[in-house]
């Protein structure tokens, strides 16, 4: 390991500005599509528009569904997906040195099906979900491999740094464009259009910036070296062989093991908070599209000083008492948004800034310290899939477990508290992860 500190270096600054300039491009997604305008125009045009009416059902597939949880289940049902195609794709990234192309293909293909929700409207409910799955798949595919450039462009001692840079060229970019459909939405009768229109123009304009961008990222990103050559055979099924290494490979990694347990949990919390936040704020609390927008603007805009700030508190102290730090902050979010008043947009201003304090920094120093305690390993495609897929399954059974919690109990305040349960699971295994790494070096 210390061979490989002196050997490794950080790359460019061309190269690491464009590593994180994907973040700008892919991260309008996340705040757009999943965090403000969709969701609230989905509840629009799925809801019956009576305020009186405390849960909106729709007819899909032969079945009817509280419109919220369709919304949850298609946004799990993406993830499955996604964790069940990424040991397979990022075998052969890794095995072809070519994750910058399988990266270009998610890209366009999420880019694409953004554009495609402009036509998206009561009309054809099927559209809307096709879009949404293939967008989700597009931005949470790609992400396994924007991940794992990030040992091979950064030293370990930079890596903390280079993670939060790349989160907080995110927040800049998805605030940006999100002011533009600000514009649209709030302003829509003096450009002569349907707040629903303009709503559909925002999903335009967000593939046709992730499409620019990101090619724009692409072309500065330094091509892989493959850890093969030549065309074995089993390759199409040395992905999930590659998983079942890893897996073994952490049996005797325990504290990478309990680390990656504890990001299970993790990522069951924060995942769903922040993909149910606003169809919570909406039809839950009852807040007006107007004041989500602001709200998930506050979300960004503290983001980006919170990374850094969380970053700064990990190298004072550790990573993970920095991690620790940020779980008991979520669990504190999670009692709040149990007990705020409907129709109270202050306390809901106030929420959002606390949450997005803590949101980009636990995501961002997780990965970095992912990146820390992995192995020396040419196969990084193969370890971050194993962390993106924990992930995604981790996303599964908590978007699954919001939408089923609310039609069993009929409300999301019920669903919104279970998630203070993954939380302080993650505490505890985080406990362990310390525990491990001072009997290691004690």
């Amino acid at each position: 390991m210390l061979t490989r500190l002196l050997v490794m270096q950080t790359a460019s600054k061309k190269v690491v500005n464009g590593w994180a300039m994907y973040d700008w491009a892919n991260s309008v997604y996340n705040l757009v599509i999943t965090s403000t305008v969709f969701p609230a125009y989905f509840e629009a045009i799925t809801g019956d528009g009576n305020e009186a009416t405390k849960q909106d059902t729709v007819i899909f597939l032969g079945r009817e569904f509280v419109n919220t949880s369709l919304y949850n289940y298609t946004l799990a049902f993406s993830f499955l997906l996604i964790a069940v195609m990424l040991p397979l794709l990022s075998s052969i990234a890794d095995y072809k040195g070519n994750k910058k192309s399988f990266l270009r293909f998610f890209m366009t293909m999420g880019s694409i099906a953004c554009s495609t929700m402009f036509f998206f409207d009561k009309n054809n409910l099927w559209l809307g979900i096709v879009c949404m799955i293939f967008a989700c798949i597009g931005s949470w595919a790609g992400l396994v491999f924007y991940n794992s450039y990030l040992p091979e462009i950064a030293a370990p001692q930079d890596r903390d740094r280079i993670s939060a840079k790349g989160f907080a060229y995110g927040y800049v970019g998805s605030v940006l464009l999100q002011l533009v459909s600000f514009a649209l939405i709030l302003k829509h009768e003096m450009w002569g259009i349907s707040d629903g229109f303009a709503s559909q123009l925002s999903f335009l304009l967000v593939g046709i910036w992730w499409f620019v961008f990101g090619n724009f990222s692409l072309n500065r990103l330094p091509k892989t070296i493959p850890a093969g050559e030549g065309i074995p055979k089993g390759l199409l099924s040395d992905g999930y062989k590659e998983l079942k290494k890893v897996a073994r490979q952490l049996v005797h990694i325990p504290v990478l093991k309990r680390f990656l347990l504890s990001f299970f949990f993790i990522s069951m919390g924060v995942q769903t908070v922040m993909l149910a936040a606003t169809l919570y704020g909406k039809s839950e609390l009852q807040i007006e599209t107007q004041s989500l927008i602001i709200a998930i603007l506050i979300i960004q805009l503290i983001a980006i000083p919170g990374a850094f700030a969380i970053a700064g508190l990990s190298r004072r102290t550790s990573n993970m008492f920095a991690l620790m730090v940020c779980i008991f902050v979520w669990i504190g979010v999670c009692i709040a948004a149990y007990l705020i008043p409907a129709k109270n947009s202050i306390a809901f201003y106030s929420l959002a800034a606390i949450v997005g304090f803590v949101m980009g920094g636990i995501q961002s120093l997780c990965r970095s310290t992912y990146a820390k305690l992995m192995p020396e390993t040419r196969d990084t495609a193969s370890f971050f899939s194993f962390y993106d897929v924990s992930e995604k399954i981790a996303i599964v059974i908590g978007m699954f477990s919001f939408g089923f919690i609310t039609e069993l109990t009929g409300s999301q305040r019920n669903a919104v508290l279970a998630l203070m349960i993954f939380f302080i699971i993650a505490l505890v295994f985080l406990l362990f992860t310390q525990w491990a790494i001072k009997k290691k070096n004690p």
